[in-house]
């Protein structure tokens, strides 16, 4: 399979799995999926790989899932709720941080086979860890404040608390990504890659993340109708 293939397979598994754990489990499938998102992309983005044409690191779509999640909490349970995720997600990375930091410091027994690849994968962990924690803090924290100032505007502009999702949802995400960018890439990759390098894999993944960006819309109007629906039934959770 091609590295573009994947990619599309996996942004699909991203927003379809949110969307099921959403469906299935409500608030706490968002909340669930955030951690899930937190650990897996801060594995996957040690990885380089060129697609479409441009050098970046994997975990963007797991990471732009992680952004939908928040607004999934933003737009049906309030700001409150979107704020407790963002926390989860910050106290996630705080304790992978810790157990990979121990992992490549163990002395594997003779015959052990596994320890020559997780030193090769964590060994870097936790300037990485620590730039994504930065990231994700700012950039999530700065989205759910977005969403809600955006929100205000179009409630107050069109009288509708349900119209202009597609604004709030896009604003919002476009510009904190932005800022999550920048802050992981020049943090984890600094002195890494050259400058060269880095400026272009920071603009592709801005570029990916403008396509996620406006992928992700149909399924917040997704979730919202069967958020809708079960709280027509008195079953919404």
């Amino acid at each position: 399979m091609t590295n573009e293939l994947l990619l599309i397979i996996s942004l699909a598994a991203s927003f379809g799995g949110l969307l099921l754990f959403f469906s299935f489990f409500g608030k706490a499938g968002c909340t669930a999926w955030i951690v899930l998102c937190t650990v897996l992309a801060n594995i996957e983005v040690v990885v380089l790989i060129k697609a479409f044409g441009m050098e970046q690191t994997l975990g963007n779509t797991l990471f732009a899932s992680s952004f939908l999640a928040t607004d999934f909490l933003s737009e049906l349970y309030g700001k409150k709720e979107a704020d407790k995720g963002v926390k989860i997600g910050i106290a996630t990375t705080c304790v992978f941080m810790l157990f990979s930091a121990l992992w490549p410091h163990y002395a594997p027994a003779s015959g052990d086979r596994a320890m020559s690849a997780v030193k090769a994968l964590f060994s870097s962990t936790p300037r990485i860890l620590t730039a994504s924690l930065a990231a994700y803090a700012v950039s999530e924290l700065l989205d759910v404040r977005l969403y809600h100032a955006l929100w205000n505007v179009t409630k107050k502009k069109s009288g509708s608390e349900t119209k202009y999702l597609w604004l709030r949802n896009n604003a919002a995400t476009l510009t904190s990504q932005a800022v999550n960018i920048v802050i992981f890439n020049f943090g984890a990759f600094f002195g890494v890659y050259d400058m060269k390098t880095l400026s272009a894999i920071t603009a592709s993944c801005y570029m990916i993340y403008i396509v996620t960006s406006l992928a992700d819309t149909p399924f917040l109007y997704i979730a919202r109708k069967i958020h809708t629906r079960r709280e027509l039934c008195g079953t919404a959770r």
